[in-house]
């Protein structure tokens, strides 16, 4: 199959499938071609691979005919009007049974429908059970009501991807306030005048608690924050609000007590890449920093004992092997069967008291 007709198909499908808001309009237009072109019958048509349907239709009894026995089957294949006097005359259509059977079909004029990028989709046509003919002006009528016809259906078709759009934004903006708002820690979105622009609940929460009062849009971040931590945090603000994001382990004592957080400054950009305000984030770390510096308190402990008691062994260890040494200078250890296992076992017990030294305190 050609890639052009493949596209037509396409955009066919697209059209099937749309429930068409202008509906009325679309009906009045059909009933408008009859009357210009003085016949009982007038239709828009939509052309797929093998059926042409009957999209709207007056004084026309058939939702769907084959597409080998349409007369706009031929009128997709031009771009002016289609006229055809007499189809028992025509030897194109003379064996067609739409002709020779009900609707038995006798004049067609029929304008084909063109969409903006070229597609070719069906037709808007009158028929009689009657030979007839169209005047020039009626055929200019024709082709004006198609156009109004496919400006009607492309409306149609762009609203309804509106549609789509706006519940997919809608729904994906749901998600994210969700996310947004499930969140234990606390975001909150800053504009380029240190204005509050957004937040969540943990954060209006921590406000609250900390300020005694209700965080709201479009207030200055100043009344949020105490003498203490204005400057530094402004200051961070200001630093990624020109693109360069902060991120930091803070001690931000409430009411005496410590309060570690892990804080975030993140550039806030908008769809085109330009920023916009701030991001803040921040992360209650307390009990890793009190986990971390009690791991750090108890090594310490572990490495001063570890440490005194190596020294305290090392010292009687090695009286011991000085006398060893002076009994057996002096030959008074020469009859002792023992005595050799008596140096090993004195030997490894100073080398273990070297290796706990070492580690404890490496050079």
């Amino acid at each position: 199959m050609p890639q052009k007709e493949l596209e037509r198909l396409q955009a066919v499908n697209r059209f099937l499938k749309l429930d068409f808001v202008k509906e009325r309009e679309l009906q009045e237009i059909v009933m408008l071609a009859a009357k210009i072109c003085g016949t009982p019958t007038a239709l828009i048509t939509l052309i797929d691979e093998a059926t042409q349907y009957i999209r709207f239709s007056q004084t026309f009894n058939y939702e769907s005919t084959q597409r080998k026995d349409a007369f706009c089957n031929h009128v997709i294949g031009q771009d002016c009007v289609m006229v055809v006097p007499d189809a028992l005359l025509d030897r194109r259509f003379e064996h067609n049974p739409l002709v020779n059977e009900a609707p038995f079909i006798r004049f067609y004029a029929g304008a084909p429908l063109i969409t903006q990028d070229g597609h070719k989709l069906g037709s808007l046509c009158v028929i009689n059970q009657v030979p007839g003919q169209l005047s020039e002006n009626q055929q200019h009528m024709l082709q004006a009501l198609a156009r109004q016809v496919i400006q009607l259906m492309e409306f149609d078709a762009s609203l309804t991807i509106l549609k789509e759009q706006f519940v997919e934004a809608k729904r994906l903006a749901i998600e994210l306030r969700s996310f947004f708002e499930s969140s234990i820690d606390c975001h909150l979105l800053l504009g380029e005048n240190f204005e509050i622009m957004a937040f969540n609940k943990a954060w209006e929460s921590q406000v609250r608690k900390a300020c005694r009062s209700h965080p709201a849009k479009g207030k200055s971040m100043i009344d949020y924050l105490d003498a203490e931590n204005l400057s530094l945090f402004y200051r961070d603000y200001r630093r990624a609000l020109k693109g360069t994001a902060v991120y930091d382990e803070r001690n931000l004592k409430q009411d005496g007590k410590d309060c570690w957080q892990m804080v975030k400054f993140e550039p806030a950009f908008d769809a085109d890449g330009k920023i916009i305000g701030v991001s803040f984030n921040s992360s209650d770390i307390t009990k890793k920093v009190e986990h971390q510096q009690t791991v750090i308190s108890q090594n310490a402990q572990l490495n001063e004992i570890a440490f005194i008691q190596s020294h305290e062994l090392r010292r009687p260890v090695a009286s011991i092997m000085g006398l060893m040494k002076l009994l057996k200078m002096d030959g008074r250890t020469d009859d002792i069967e023992e005595w050799q296992l008596l140096e090993v076992a004195v030997q490894e017990l100073d080398d273990k008291i070297r290796m706990i030294v070492e580690f404890v305190n490496p050079a």
